[in-house]
């Protein structure tokens, strides 16, 4: 089946497939000039070895790369290419790169040289290894001054960097199968990448202690290498686990739960489209509007007052998500908001309330923003909007959440939101964060038990950068990390994740999820330039609907032999029992569903490219 490139993505822009290296047993893609999906005897040893240069807002340059030349053999690969970057101010970067590999052996090295000096947060190595099958594990850290730790590699998300001062690290990928990560020229640090949902933990250069940005000098070289080394004692070849004759399989799990609400965010400047498009918000019935109010940004009464003629229209519940500015007492402040909000006749079932400073990361070695107790501020909330639900947490993401750990005991809810192009945003990257999500949702639930935990809004373009001054323009529509717009919103591969989404953080007993605005670059409807399959309907529409039609229902898990590929659950309600399957891949996947009892007569479905679907099932 050939499916047109725009329908998928979004854009017609593809990405260049990677180049298969392999020597032996040993396996990688190139891609970009990195590596990814690095494997021993089909299993994976790293998720990538890549070598970044990053801006002074911790946006990643795409290099030119040119004189690229590759060489295979049965038992050996190499690879060497000249890649460029171009800086504010006239200046470069170029680095003179090395890849070489053999069946026991792979090694990565670069060179970077500047004639102008360049400033950047980071220039070198990120390796990161997978999470699947690694979280929990034992592992060895090598130090740069000697020392050897035997460790284990985080299982609960780490706040901080687990390991610092790193040289090596070693790891058993499989019985009798050893993988030593060794890192020369500088001192690397590991962080769990998790905290942004990332499927990954990130060694990386540089430690994040140090100043940034930083200069690199003119004519002085920056050498670094990585290499992997592999240990393996075993005589047998093994198979990885997965696909089985073909077709996936699916099974019916033990696990059962509840549907979360699903709600849908609204902004001041998104306010009169939402009401224009009333009908279509009708269609959807989310459960909850979540408005978004910043008094920073000039959002007032006006705004207010839109919020409640939207509120009207809509008859449900609705929440205001409020970055308080603390420019002055919280006890003035929300005072101030509640006054506004009489005035506007908005009277929201909840309050979700954050300190504005707290929008931004503070990262490991800096100083904590002046910002007034948390406590203080709950309580002045709680003074000025007497009777309603008060929540707290992080309006950015996960990370900033498992850093500035919230006093919950004034609290009726907990909310965090997550964004999957912080730190990649090729297709295979923003779909394994999926991946990250049940660590994500453990985490939480370990440090605040089973307080109501909200998650959202978590769309693909990024609202708001907690790491730099800005998010990224993105006027043509490409795949770049932290961009306000991603052409992938407008295309089915959005209504593939978001049920992935909704799937993988099922087992969190969440009582709201928001993955969309109703319109604007993170809505369910395009802007009239925005051509669409559904008369103006982003396909990430029937997600957001389904979903919206199941809160409330009992949901039972499924099992499936290729996770990273195929998504499912059983949902059950008045109208029966149906089971939803989703399609992560960019192509054809054959789903065995038998063992779950499909009404009618077929075992096998063939899905399209991030299709999804449901069947009923027999009684």
């Amino acid at each position: 089946m050939t499916v047109d490139a725009f329908q998928l993505y979004g854009t017609r822009l593809v990405e260049t497939p990677p180049v298969r290296l392999r020597a032996g047993k040993l396996g990688a893609d190139l891609a970009n000039g990195n590596l990814r999906t690095i494997r021993y005897d089909g299993i994976e040893l790293l998720r990538a070895v890549s070598y970044l240069v990053r801006d002074r807002d911790w946006g990643t340059y795409s290099p030119e790369i040119v004189d690229l030349r590759i060489e295979q053999s049965d038992d050996r690969f190499a690879v060497a290419y000249r890649a460029r970057c171009e800086g504010p101010d006239d200046t470069r970067l170029v680095i003179d790169v090395r890849i070489t590999g053999s069946a026991d052996r792979l090694d990565f090295e670069a060179e970077a040289i500047t004639e102008t000096g360049f400033e950047t947060n980071r220039c070198g190595f990120c390796i990161l290894h997978p999470i699947v099958g690694v979280a929990g594990s034992p592992a060895t850290v090598e130090h740069v001054d000697g020392r050897i730790v035997a460790t284990r590699f985080p299982d609960l998300i780490e706040p901080w960097q687990p390991f610092k001062d790193m040289r090596a690290i070693t790891h058993e990928v499989m019985p009798d199968v050893q993988a030593e990560c060794r890192m020369e020229g500088d001192t690397f640090e590991m962080e769990d990448q998790r905290n942004w949902s990332d499927a990954s933990y990130k060694t990386y250069v540089r430690p994040l202690a140090l100043p940034w940005p930083y200069e690199i000098a003119a004519n002085r070289p920056v050498r670094q290498k990585t290499s992997l080394v592999i240990r393996d004692i075993s005589d047998s070849t093994r198979h990885p686990p997965g696909v089985s004759g073909g077709a996936i399989k699916l099974e019916l799990g033990a696990r059962t739960g509840t549907m979360p609400d699903i709600g849908v965010i609204i902004t001041p400047e998104e306010a009169d489209a939402t009401l224009l498009a009333k009908s279509v918000l009708s269609e959807i019935a989310p459960q909850e509007l979540l408005f978004h109010f910043d008094p920073g940004a000039g959002h007032g009464i006006d705004a207010l007052r839109r919020f409640a003629a939207i509120a009207t229209v809509h008859g449900g519940r609705s929440t205001l998500e409020i970055a308080l500015p603390c420019k002055s007492s919280p006890a003035s402040e929300t005072s101030e908001i509640a006054r506004q909000m009489q005035l506007a006749e908005f009277k929201p079932d909840a309050i979700m309330i954050s300190p504005l400073v707290d929008r931004q990361s503070t990262p490991p070695g800096s100083t904590w923003p002046d910002c007034p107790p948390l406590d203080e501020v709950y309580a002045a909330v709680r003074a000025a909007f007497p009777g309603i639900r008060i929540g707290g947490g992080m309006l950015s993401y996960f990370t900033e959440l498992n850093r500035k750990r919230v006093p919950d005991g004034q609290l009726d809810f907990v909310s965090h939101c997550t964004n999957p192009i912080v730190h990649a945003a090729d297709d295979l990257s923003v779909m394994q964060t999926l991946e990250a999500l049940p660590f994500i949702t453990r985490s939480v639930r370990a440090i605040y038990g089973d307080k109501p935990y909200r998650i959202g809004p978590s769309t693909i373009p990024m609202r708001q950068n907690p790491y730099g001054s800005r998010t990224m323009d993105n006027p043509v529509g490409a795949r770049i990390p932290m961009a306000n717009r991603d052409p992938r919103h407008n295309g089915r591969f959005a209504e593939a994740f978001a049920l992935g989404y909704a799937i993988r953080v099922l087992d969190a007993d969440l009582e709201c999820l928001t993955l969309s605005a109703l319109s604007g670059p993170f809505g369910l409807i395009a802007g009239p330039a925005e051509p669409t399959e559904q008369g103006g309907r982003r396909p990430l529409f029937n997600t957001v609907r389904t979903l919206s039609r199941l809160a409330g229902a009992s949901w039972q898990e499924c099992v499936f032999s290729s996770p990273s590929e195929v998504l499912s659950f059983v949902a059950r309600d008045a109208g029966g029992a149906r089971l939803h399957v989703v399609n992560l891949t960019g192509e054809e996947r054959k789903v065995d569903c038998g063992a779950c009892r499909p009404a009618d007569a077929g075992k096998e479905l063939l899905l399209a490219p991030f299709a999804t679907a449901a069947l009923p099932l027999a009684d």
